[in-house]
């Protein structure tokens, strides 16, 4: 079930994992090949419900339409170290650049109460939600939920494919994932600029485990295969799965964290919903024990950086990424 005009990046139909039932091998198998060549795929079958995915674009759509002085109401800055919020267009650098989208963080919803809030752990906390959005809180928590128990699903795949237990990364790294959930826009490329100057995102890797997208219908995702970029535009009700810097380093390299990127080359506003299904914070990310040849791809990476080199936990190699993505909110958050 390839599509020819987008170099036959692997379309997986998911539904044996989601429901349980046999055929899940032969799914991980086709995961376990799509990570190895392309470390991105697309998903189709996963259950996540259509009209959930269209309410969670209206309410965006809402959002973002609305002045930027209304938008900056639940600006990051408000969101203290839970790091949550709005940011404007140019407020978040990929690659030290300012990127040309607007978005909100959003993550696992936490109260004040929660022992990992009151002890100040970043990245945790209470969401900022808008006001005067109809439903968008309800929404939102529904999406959280359905997409998390994905991510799980997903991980059994994954797990099944490097021939370990189907719970190796539960029972490790995701009993309490750190879920952190975007909704970006990307507004229309200003006219006359070089295409380099104004990308939506500039290249970069995911940081985690697990990315599953969301986007609507008017495309923008290239990634980047064997230095070419190939674009990956929608299909109707899939997800755009990809693997971050975590699974590459516990697996040596051989399931590829592969750069990628977004233009919006349309006149009309872009959403998308990238959700990370991550590491515990707190979680030491191991190498897995498996037989096959490692692979460290530091020289070909758009940061010359090794997924492999650092010690620490998941928390420590996100919040040194962070860092660099919003310089100005870490000096006075972080």
């Amino acid at each position: 079930m390839a599509h020819s005009s987008h170099l036959h990046i692997p379309v997986i139909d998911v539904s044996a994992l989601v429901s349980g039932k046999e055929g899940r091998d032969e799914v991980a198998g086709r995961i376990g090949q799509a990570c190895r060549d392309w470390g991105f795929f697309y998903i189709v079958g996963h259950g996540v419900d259509e009209h959930l995915q269209r309410r969670l674009e209206e309410v965006s759509r809402q959002f973002f339409a609305q002045d930027l002085e209304t938008k900056l109401a639940i600006k990051m800055s408000l969101g203290g170290k839970a790091w949550r919020g709005y940011f404007p267009v140019g407020g978040e650098l990929t690659s030290g650049k300012p990127d040309l989208k607007e978005g909100i963080y959003f993550g696992a919803e936490l109260e004040d109460d929660h022992p990992l809030v009151k002890a100040g752990t970043p990245l945790h906390g209470p969401n900022l939600f808008p006001a005067g959005i109809s439903q968008f809180r309800e929404t939102f928590m529904a999406y959280i939920a359905t997409m998390t128990t994905l991510g799980n699903s997903l991980m059994t795949g994954i797990a099944l494919s490097l021939g370990l237990e189907e719970s190796y990364f539960f029972d490790r790294y995701t009993s309490n994932p750190l879920i952190l959930f975007r909704i970006f826009n990307y507004p229309p490329h200003p006219p006359n600029t070089a295409a380099e100057s104004n990308l939506g995102v500039g290249e970069h890797t995911d940081y985690g485990l697990l990315t599953i997208l969301g986007q609507d219908m008017l495309g923008g995702l290239e990634i980047q295969i064997k230095s070419r970029w190939v674009a990956a535009p929608p299909i109707p009700n899939s997800f755009v799965c990809n693997i971050g810097d975590m699974l590459d380093r516990m697996t040596g390299g051989r399931y590829l964290s592969t750069p990628h990127r977004v233009r919006n080359l349309t006149r009309h506003n872009r959403l998308s919903f990238p959700f990370f299904f991550d590491p515990n914070f707190s979680a030491e990310v191991r190498p897995i024990q498996i037989d096959a040849k490692a692979n460290d791809n530091k020289e070909e990476r758009w940061d010359r950086t090794s997924v492999h080199e650092f010690s620490g936990t998941y928390g420590d190699y996100l919040l040194r990424k962070v860092s660099k993505v919003f310089p100005e909110l870490r000096r006075r958050v972080l």
